[in-house]
């Protein structure tokens, strides 16, 4: 039988995605048993253009030239699922949404003129229609692995959408917010990470994205509590995905707040 026909395409990003590709290692070598790569160039595989059934998709629409391609793209792939914060919520080049693109271009280059970018970053969802949304930032390579088996299957992989602060209990992990008063984004944000961070006493700062009905109300009361105002509760949602639109119109309410 022929094997499913996979690529791995790069937008505006870090490459920290794909990477979690290569750092299957030697599962990476089993899957490719069970794969045909098409296009994959992190890996030294060239062929953009090629029709396959799984496109993976990393980081953010900030080009019009982007816009074309993944629109090309869409229409060669049966299948198109995204991964990591760049490609499902902006990313942090997305944060110039915030801002005016047109002044600090000017302020930047010498000839902003030739700077060809589009005044607002987008999600890969914003523009083509997404079959499937890995988070994280970047995803890790158990994320991947599951995806692809769950794929090759006909399965729809799992979406994994209970919040950080249910992980932390799962594993063990003391509550930074409680115990040493860190502002701490878990209570609305999805699992996925294995509570990676608070695990090793840093406050989690939503890189995987809305869990499952977030209570942003609650926790900016609670951030009030540990002292923050307004402008800085509003900081605590503009992260890596700061696009979506609970935690954006979150920063945008609590920006207002004395």
């Amino acid at each position: 039988m022929e094997k499913p026909r996979i690529a791995v395409h790069k937008f505006s990003s870090c490459d920290g995605c794909q990477l979690a590709f290569l750092d299957l290692g030697e599962d990476l070598l089993t899957l490719t048993a069970q794969i045909d790569i098409r296009h994959f160039a992190e890996a030294g595989i060239l062929g953009e253009d090629e029709a396959v059934d799984i496109a993976f998709i990393e980081g953010s629409i900030s080009t019009p030239a982007d816009e074309e391609r993944i629109r090309r793209i869409r229409e060669r792939s049966r299948l198109l699922i995204t991964i990591g914060a760049c490609a499902t919520a902006g990313g942090l080049q997305a944060l110039r949404n915030l801002a005016d693109a047109k002044a600090w271009t000017a302020a930047v280059y010498a000839s902003p003129e030739y700077i060809s970018s589009l005044d607002k970053v987008q999600p890969i969802r914003a523009l083509v229609p997404v079959d499937f949304e890995l988070w994280g930032c970047p995803v890790n390579s158990r994320q991947i692995l599951a995806a692809v088996g769950s794929l090759l299957n006909g399965v729809v992989p799992i979406d994994e959408r209970d919040k950080v602060c249910m992980e932390c209990k799962r594993q063990l992990a003391v509550c930074v917010m409680v115990s040493e008063g860190k502002p701490c984004m878990g209570p609305v944000t999805r699992t996925g990470c294995g509570a990676l961070c608070p695990r090793f006493g840093r406050a989690c700062y939503a890189c995987y994205g809305p869990a499952e009905t977030p209570n942003t109300e609650a926790l900016g009361a609670r951030l009030r509590g540990l002292g923050l105002v307004g402008h800085e509760i509003a900081q605590q949602f503009l992260g890596t995905t700061n696009q979506m639109p609970v935690f954006l119109d979150a920063a945008q309410r609590w920006e207002k707040t004395p």
